[in-house]
């Protein structure tokens, strides 16, 4: 097929964001992983987390004309950015992650207000406190106007779909807000054999699926069935789980009693990102998951992105209604942003 130019009205659910600095702690002891930034090559800087280099990072991490400028020239109209991942520090100590975050979540409003209505923001709470977590992300929806939040594929070890989390759930859908879900920390490191880098290009895919699927095993949508979830990564390894634990969900009689509806059914009530590089896994999500379910997702500024999102959305879906599902229409809804115009 050949290529479909697509209009720039793309929109862009898996962003990342760093600030250009960090306040030093003001607390006794300073946490081992508080974050600082430290001058690398001609706009860069170094991510430093107890006293090493985490990550370097581009501009485009914190700068919002050069970020605009990109997503013209990706195809995208408007771009949901949140945390890098690691910055979700649920290992900290509560008292210094809220600060922290706070701190995060408010340069990303500052972004999203010098955007002139590019950017809008997923934002970060501290899940290792529930009642802390519960306060910010008030503060997210009533004082900073964001869309939803990013979490973590799980909480310290523990799965996102761990009731433990119920009631946390419950406020994000009380306040209609999106939660979008990224790999952090992933199981399975010591199973890898090779550099580091392999955490991001296997390790993560695996994590979101186990989450995404103890989503599912929890029957976490159907105790808040309007709590809007999205996967990253294209639901990380869900695809392929999914059949085998539908297979299990027919065959054992106990997994009939735990699981409440269909885990094909109820993964079509997930949304998860088009992150998958390769145009014939992104039609099978399409297939497996629904059209409704499926959104851009680029990973910028990160390197491992994707440069051409709507052009790689445009030309692997022949379907004219698919595409714009893919392109906008299913972000739209994902993030509220139909409600927000009309308010």
């Amino acid at each position: 097929m050949s290529a479909i130019s697509p209009c720039s009205c793309g929109i862009d659910v898996h962003a990342h964001v760093v600030p250009s600095s960090f306040p030093s702690y003001l607390g006794a002891a300073v946490p081992a992983d508080w974050p600082s930034m430290a001058d690398a090559k001609p706009c860069h800087k170094h991510v430093m987390m107890a006293g090493r280099i985490y990550r370097t990072v581009s501009d485009r991490c914190w700068d919002v004309a050069k970020r605009v400028t990109d997503m013209a020239e990706m195809g995208l109209g408007v771009q949901a950015i949140s945390p890098m991942p690691e910055l979700l520090s649920y290992w900290m100590e509560p008292a210094a992650a809220n600060d922290l975050l706070r701190y995060i979540n408010d340069q990303m409003a500052e972004m999203v207000m010098h955007s002139g209505g590019r950017l809008v923001a997923l934002g970060a709470v501290p899940l290792q406190d529930i009642d802390r977590a519960i306060a910010e992300l008030h503060r997210l929806k009533h004082e900073l106007g964001f869309a939803g939040i990013e979490i973590g594929s799980n909480i310290n070890g523990k799965p996102i779909g761990s009731l433990d989390f119920d009631g946390f759930f419950a406020e994000v859908e009380k306040l209609d807000m999106a939660v979008f879900v990224h790999a952090l920390r992933p199981c399975g490191m010591d199973r890898l054999v090779g550099p580091a880098q392999l955490q991001q290009v296997l390790a993560y895919p695996t994590d979101v699926g186990l989450a995404a699927a103890s989503v599912i095993t929890s029957n976490l949508l159907l105790r808040h069935p309007r709590l809007r979830m999205a996967f990253s990564h294209g639901g990380g390894t869900l695809a392929s789980l999914l059949p085998r634990l539908q297979e299990g969900y027919q065959v054992f009689p106990v997994l009939q009693e735990s699981i409440q509806e269909s885990p094909i059914l109820q993964a079509r009530r997930l949304y998860y990102d088009a992150l998958v590089y390769d145009d014939p896994t992104l039609l099978h999500l399409i297939a497996k998951f629904g059209a409704t379910q499926i959104m851009l997702g680029t990973d910028y500024p990160f390197a491992f992105h994707d440069r051409a999102p709507a052009t790689r959305a445009a030309s692997a879906i022949g379907d004219e209604a698919t595409r714009n599902l893919v392109l906008h229409a299913n972000a739209r809804r994902f993030l509220g942003l139909d409600e927000q115009a009309s308010q």
